[in-house]
């Protein structure tokens, strides 16, 4: 890709990336979201989904990039997927805690219009026992908070400025850990879903795929440097 297409496919990017959260603003607008049977429901599907599409598409810049030279700056796109994989995860969690957890947000609004700003901390405590005791029952609500705190982590720790900070080796382990935040978004859905239902398997196996490339493309790159190492010398070239 030219250098110079870049900011307009970054532009492009934006655009598809924030079509999801638009499309759901568009329903809340029109009251779709008031003929559906449960729109709590479809917004956490939804969210969810396109936190671990987002993940998985970030994760995929590294070994699509190496097929060809040319590919080389699709890199520039990597952090960017990865915000916005973080971005529809937090939105899939404050569903939960402001939505299926019991938050009446409309009695909050009408306290923060009457001027009561106390009215926020009220309404979470109400529900906060709720909410605690859910994430001591439900497992695949701990692996999902898993998830989305190692995306927090690694979102606080993209700028270039902190990596800068942190120093390159120790960002980059840092940022090993998006691995681990994808496949504990796979076991949230696996655990998420009624038994049977195969929604999450697709993206357990394009994770699955991404590591295996990972790990051949390690190999390879390992077994090359031995070689290099191990190629004799030139011969020196007698000038008598």
């Amino acid at each position: 890709m030219p250098t110079g297409w870049i900011p307009y496919v970054k532009a492009l990017v934006h655009v598809v990336c924030l079509l999801p959260f638009l499309e759901l603003l568009q329903q809340y607008r029109s009251g779709a979201f008031g003929l559906m049977a449960d729109p709590v429901n479809y917004i956490t599907h939804q969210t969810g989904y396109w936190a671990l599409f987002l993940l998985m598409a970030s994760l995929a810049v590294t070994p699509v990039r190496r097929l060809h030279p040319k590919l080389a700056n699709l890199i520039r796109f990597r952090r960017l997927l990865g915000l916005y994989a973080f971005f529809y995860a937090t939105l899939h969690l404050a569903t939960y805690l402001f939505l299926f957890s019991g938050y009446d947000l409309p009695t909050v609004w009408a306290g923060l219009r009457a001027g009561h700003p106390g009215a926020i901390m009220d309404e979470w405590k109400a529900v906060w026992p709720t909410i605690l005791d859910d994430l001591k029952k439900r497992r695949f609500i701990q692996v999902g908070l898993f998830a989305w705190t190692l995306l927090l982590v690694l979102a606080v720790t993209s700028p270039a400025l902190v990596m800068r900070w942190m120093g390159g080796k120790a960002w980059r382990r840092v940022h090993w850990a998006v691995y681990a935040a994808a496949a504990a978004g796979c076991v949230h859905y696996w655990w998420l879903v009624k038994k049977g239902v195969r929604a999450p398997l697709p993206f357990t196996l394009v994770l699955t795929a991404l590591l295996l490339a990972r790990v051949v493309w390690t190999a390879m790159h390992r077994a090359k440097k031995a070689r290099d190492v191990a190629k004799p010398a030139p011969a020196a070239v007698s000038t008598s």
